[in-house]
């Protein structure tokens, strides 16, 4: 009974999807030594061009934004032509591809860009150490000065016209998952005193100002953003943090994005001030196209969007397991478990 799954939609007069099923963003670490997308990623993408819509792997936006060992760029020349691989081999199978933007902030680490720091809303530090390379240890981040700031804001915008030029379809600006722009819209993470911290408003000026500069460059209809709410990964949560997202849905809803996606591991996480789950409270403040996440089954998913929770769902490791994920799902064919040491290899 997942016949809702398999409709077509229309994110807006330039995007059709062929059908509800988005492949989920899932850092591989795969691009080679200068970040540039390789022949096998252009034909991982390729084999799951059935889905609705691929959302790529996360793709910094410049060379500070690094926290992982061999993440992808879209900030060179050699890195937009290595992607140009990718749409090209998507698009050849009928599919259609977005790019989510990302800058990890305070947790990225110098060792990947030669720097002496790393930039973040306030100078306070995550615990741990770098995935992948256990010896590299979190450093305590700079505050970023309002110059910064506004060449980040410049830098995604940039980052977003360059996936263009590689031919994505879109961009999914990643303001979630304890990452750069989610750092500004939590307390723990952002304790700034000046018009970038303090207030709900002031909190969600750097989100907001990166969405209209890359909806300026590339327009709404090819622009989505996706949230964290609930703060559970490299953020500890706040009740006040509620208010923030009580005051930024609203202002992401004035721009009409072609979407809106939650970023959580597992929707069946409550949140005490979120009164719940993220996807429920998200749709209850938002009422545009929602795409959710997080563990669904085909089956779940699609009694979730029968329900209305949301509208499209985005499934992640299930398609590391099957890149035959929606064929298989419309053939009731069983699906192949997904386990890590998939993680080694593109297949």
């Amino acid at each position: 009974m997942t016949d809702n799954l398999f409709q077509p939609v229309a994110l807006n007069a330039t995007i059709n999807l062929a059908n509800r099923i988005l492949m989920a963003p899932l850092t591989r670490c795969m691009a080679d030594d200068n970040l540039v997308p390789t022949q096998a990623m252009a034909q991982y993408y390729g084999r799951r061009a059935d889905a609705g819509l691929i959302i790529s792997e996360a793709v910094i936006i410049r060379p500070d934004g690094q926290g992982y060992p061999n993440t992808p760029g879209l900030f060179t020349p050699q890195q937009i032509v290595g992607w140009q691989q990718v749409t090209n081999e998507v698009h050849a199978k009928g599919g259609k591809i977005f790019a989510q933007l990302w800058h990890t902030g305070r947790v990225a680490h110098p060792y990947f860009f030669d720097g002496d720091h790393v930039l973040a809303p306030s100078a306070i530090g995550v615990e741990g150490s770098v995935p992948r390379m256990r010896d590299l240890t979190y450093q305590t981040p700079k505050a970023a000065s309002h110059v910064e700031i506004a060449k980040l804001v410049e830098d995604y915008a940039q980052a977003a016209a360059n996936a263009i030029d590689a031919g994505f379809d879109g961009v999914e600006i990643h303001g979630a998952n304890g990452y750069l722009i989610d750092q500004f819209l939590h307390y723990a993470s952002n304790q700034r005193d000046d018009e970038y911290g303090g207030s709900v408003e002031n909190m969600a000026r750097f989100p907001l100002a990166v969405l209209d500069a890359v909806v300026a460059r590339i327009g709404n209809d090819r622009t989505a953003l996706r949230l964290s709410p609930g703060a559970y990964f490299n953020l500890a949560g706040d009740q006040r943090d509620r208010a923030v997202f009580d005051y930024l849905l609203p202002q992401v809803a004035q721009r009409n994005l072609a979407f809106l996606h939650i970023g959580i591991f597992d929707d069946a996480m409550e949140f005490d001030y979120l009164g719940g789950t993220v996807s429920n409270y998200v749709r209850g403040v938002y009422h545009q196209t929602l795409v959710g996440v997080g563990s669904y089954s085909p089956e779940t998913a699609s009694q979730a969007i029968n329900d209305n929770k949301f509208d499209l769902i985005a499934i992640g490791r299930p398609f590391i397991a099957n890149p035959d994920y929606v064929a298989r799902v419309r053939d009731g064919v069983d699906l192949v478990p997904y386990s890590d040491e998939m993680l080694t290899s593109l297949v």
